[in-house]
């Protein structure tokens, strides 16, 4: 059984007992997070897809840590014009693993 949900603009594919890192949520480590928006659940060969969420789904989970994703280089230059811009980025992310995918019925 997976399920595809939506949280911060991006989609992930979870199973129960799986962990993710989704994007940065304001919750607080050790705490409850459900996530509503679910896009499809498969359970064996029965497929519910939502048009664009399924209603009454649910997938609940547990915020296990925050922390930053691997360092990106984001670098601009203009070629002969002695113009270069050197920037890192590290994306925050929240570490959830799934307790529970509920399906609608």
């Amino acid at each position: 059984m997976y399920a595809i949900f939506e949280s911060g603009g991006k989609q992930y594919k979870v199973s129960e007992g799986e962990t993710c890192q989704v994007e940065k949520l304001p919750v607080e480590a050790g705490s409850e997070v459900v996530f509503d928006k679910v896009l499809l659940i498969q359970d064996g060969d029965n497929v519910s897809i939502g048009a664009p969420y399924l209603e009454g789904a649910r997938i609940s989970g547990k915020v296990l840590s925050h922390g930053k994703g691997k360092k990106i280089i984001v670098f601009k230059y203009k070629p002969k014009k002695n113009y270069r811009r050197k920037q890192g980025h590290r994306q925050p992310f929240t570490l959830v693993k799934i307790d529970k995918i509920q399906s609608a019925n």
